[in-house]
């Protein structure tokens, strides 16, 4: 299987069987560019906002998924769990569904704009989780400290970061062979050949080369937070993150999707 990100909330998901395209936007209204041509077997939606609910965008006649349920086609099954936007049970920005997807026999889940930590009730509901795709850039969503406590209540085998605008590319504080061996975690789960870093240890953590997504018309932190309060701060961002059940590992790792 093979997850790519296109920026925001918006995911392509290529199983064996099937394909499924998540949170698909109005480039028009944020500056982010879709690729041309988008078939999808699935296309799901997880709140109704222009960032999320473009499915004019995917071509073909996919299953149109929108709300909490259980759908099913070409062998991928759905779960959809009602949550909100907000801290305040939808009140300023509306409902959200959170969607456990079980493709190639792993189960991803994601979060769209959720706004607040989960109850006992929709961690039940949610179910295993082995990769978990989440908000962290805050404003609208949840920011990075409180991704990373969802996290601990839903223990993913791995975690990719979402909603968000910048990521630092160089942070100065991991050395030697910790960095190494996190940039070849990375590497391994990206399923591409890529260039080792040189990790150095520099006296400002601050002064790093950041990586922006300058298109974007939305004005949300960046993923720095997120890494810090998950102790991940120097991994690389890679193309694509591809892994079968058997790969999945035993800890939790985060990986960081370059846009595609």
């Amino acid at each position: 299987m093979d997850i790519y990100w296109y920026g925001q909330s918006c995911f392509k998901i290529k199983g064996k069987s099937a394909t499924v395209f998540i949170d698909p936007f109005d480039p028009d209204k944020f500056g982010l560019k879709l690729p041309k041509d988008v078939d999808s077997d699935l296309v799901l939606s997880t709140h109704d906002h222009p960032d999320h609910n473009n499915f004019s965008a995917i071509s073909g006649e996919p299953l149109r998924v929108s709300g909490p349920g259980e759908y099913e086609k070409s062998g991928v099954s759905v779960l959809g769990v009602g949550t909100y936007h907000d801290e305040t049970k939808g009140a300023e920005r509306g409902r959200n569904t959170v969607f456990n997807l079980m493709i190639d026999g792993i189960n991803v889940v994601h979060l769209g704009d959720l706004g607040h930590m989960l109850d006992e009730v929709q961690v039940s509901e949610i179910g295993n989780v082995d990769i978990l795709l989440l908000p962290v850039g805050g404003v609208y969503t949840i920011d990075g400290e409180v991704a990373a406590k969802v996290v601990a209540q839903l223990e993913p085998k791995i975690v990719v970061p979402m909603h968000y605008n910048r990521f630092a590319k160089t942070p100065g504080f991991d050395t030697g062979d910790e960095g190494e061996e996190r940039f070849q975690d990375s590497a391994a789960l990206s399923g591409e050949a890529l260039e080792s870093p040189k990790y150095k240890k520099t006296a400002d953590s601050q002064s790093t080369e950041a990586y922006k997504l300058p298109e974007l018309k939305a004005e949300i932190e960046g993923v720095e937070k997120f890494l810090k309060a998950m102790g991940a701060e120097s991994i690389p961002a890679v193309p694509k993150l591809s892994i079968t059940k058997d790969k999945l590992p035993e800890e939790t790792q985060v990986v960081v999707l370059s846009k595609s």
